[in-house]
C-alpha cells in the first residue's frame, strides 16, 4: 500500500475528506527514509516537524544526565512522533528520535499542519482529536507507573500492543516498562 494510501485511511477513520482535499494535504507531507539506528531527532535540535510512520518502527526517548535511556514512546505505523514540546513551543529538542527498525514516515511541518488545519476545519478536527488521544495515552501510561508493579505493566503493555514483542528488542522494552533486563526476561518467561 502506498503512503499516501495509508495517510487516507487514517485520517477517514475519524473525518471524510474528498479526494481533492486528501491530494491537498499529502501534497504537505514530505516522504522520508531512514534505516534502523539512524537519528530523526537529537537532544538539541531545532525540531519543526512531526512524524507519521508508515512503515518501521521509531522511538523516542531521553537519556538523563547519568545516561539512563527513558523511552517515552513507541511509534508503528499509522502513530506519529516527534518532540511534541519544541515542535509547538519554538523550543530545542530535549528528547531523541530514532528507528528501531528501517522506517519510511511522513513529515509535515507545524506551519503546514497549522494552514492545512485554517483552511479544512475536518483536518483541523483530524489533528484535535489524535493530539487528545496522544495526550489520553500517556495520562494512562503515567498512572499506570504509579499504581502498577512490573508484572501489571508488562501485562498491559502486552495485551495492548503484542505487535511490539515483534518489533522491539527486550531490551527497549524493559527500558520502556522501566524495569531490569532481568525482571523483563522473567516477566517474558511467565508467559
Amino acid at each position: 500500500m502506498e503512503a499516501k494510501e495509508i495517510l487516507q485511511q487514517h485520517i477517514n477513520k475519524i473525518v471524510s475528506l474528498t479526494d481533492e482535499q486528501i491530494d491537498y494535504v499529502f501534497s504537505h507531507f514530505k516522504p522520508m527514509i531512514f534505516k534502523k539506528g539512524q537519528a530523526v531527532i537529537s537532544e538539541g535540535d531545532k525540531v519543526d516537524c512531526e512524524y507519521f510512520v508508515v512503515s518501521g518502527c521509531l522511538k523516542a526517548f531521553y537519556i538523563n544526565d547519568e545516561i539512563k535511556m527513558y523511552i517515552l514512546q513507541f511509534a508503528m505505523p499509522t502513530w506519529w512522533t516527534s518532540d511534541f514540546c519544541a515542535l509547538y513551543n519554538n523550543t530545542r529538542a530535549t528528547i531523541n528520535v530514532d528507528c528501531i527498525t528501517d522506517a519510511e514516515v511522513l513529515c509535515i511541518s507545524n506551519a503546514d499542519r497549522e494552514k492545512i488545519c485554517r483552511e479544512i476545519h475536518e483536518v483541523e478536527h483530524f489533528f484535535r482529536w489524535r493530539t487528545n488521544r496522544g495526550y489520553i495515552a500517556s495520562q494512562k501510561r503515567l498512572l499506570s507507573f504509579m499504581n502498577n508493579n512490573a508484572k501489571k505493566r508488562y501485562e498491559e503493555l502486552l495485551a495492548m500492543y503484542p505487535q511490539l514483542y515483534n518489533l522491539v528488542p527486550k531490551h527497549l522494552i524493559a527500558a520502556y516498562l522501566g524495569v531490569s533486563r532481568e525482571t523483563l526476561s522473567r516477566l517474558y518467561a511467565s508467559h
